[in-house]
């Protein structure tokens, strides 16, 4: 969303989903989205940075223990729009000794 200003946005996060407003002074356009997660995450340990080009999210399952979700959402319906940043992934059997990464640039949305 590199045409949508932070001051533009709402982005909410809640443990079972996200939604995501926004507006365009460019396009002149209107932007809503509504997700729904395939388990619940940890909202308040997930990050979000609204970079020049997209907007990223780090998310954290809820449940570490809990087995390997098949997919980010709960509908089986591949997006477009979502992409997975592979650099970043932690598998299943790593993501209690993931070590800790430096989130300077995942700051909270109007930080």
């Amino acid at each position: 969303m590199a045409d949508v200003e932070p001051s533009n946005l709402k982005l909410d996060l809640k443990p079972t989903g996200l939604t995501f407003t926004g507006y365009s002074d460019t396009l002149k356009r209107n932007y809503h989205l509504e997700l729904e997660f395939y388990a619940e995450i940890d909202a308040e340990a997930s990050k979000v940075n609204h970079t020049n080009r997209d907007i990223e999210l780090k998310l954290f399952k809820k449940e570490l223990d809990e087995a390997y979700w098949p997919r980010l959402l709960k509908e089986a319906k591949k997006v477009h729009f979502l992409k997975t940043d592979f650099d970043k992934w932690v598998d299943e059997d790593e993501q209690n000794e993931a070590a800790e990464e430096d989130f300077s640039n995942f700051g909270g949305m109007g930080e």
